[in-house]
């Protein structure tokens, strides 16, 4: 189950990571979040142990959202070492989303 991000956990969960971050900024009342939402689950489940899967509701994390200069979502951020090492937005297929963890 992908960690719940807010303030509090933000620096301890993904900036100090030892594994890559795959961060899953979405909001309830997004239907292409709730596409998406299944296929980082299921990735989660797959390279578990190689990466971490977080969720940041935009809507409770307004000021995480806008350090990553999130404009729309889903927005999807890698984070390896504390910094972004990719970003995706809109919903994508799982395929993309192993690409962009650089996974295949």
């Amino acid at each position: 189950m992908p960690i719940t991000i807010t303030s509090d956990n933000f620096q301890t969960e993904v900036v100090k990571s030892k594994m890559p971050v795959l961060i899953d900024f979405w909001a309830p009342w997004c239907g292409p979040c709730r596409m998406v939402s299944p296929i980082v689950d299921e990735l989660e489940g797959e390279f578990e142990g190689n990466i971490k899967v977080v969720k940041i509701n935009v809507d409770d994390e307004p000021e995480i959202a806008s350090k990553f200069n999130v404009m729309s979502i889903p927005t999807l951020a890698v984070i390896k070492d504390g910094e972004v090492s990719a970003t995706a937005v809109g919903a994508r297929p799982k395929e993309d989303l192993k690409q962009l963890l650089g996974l295949v």
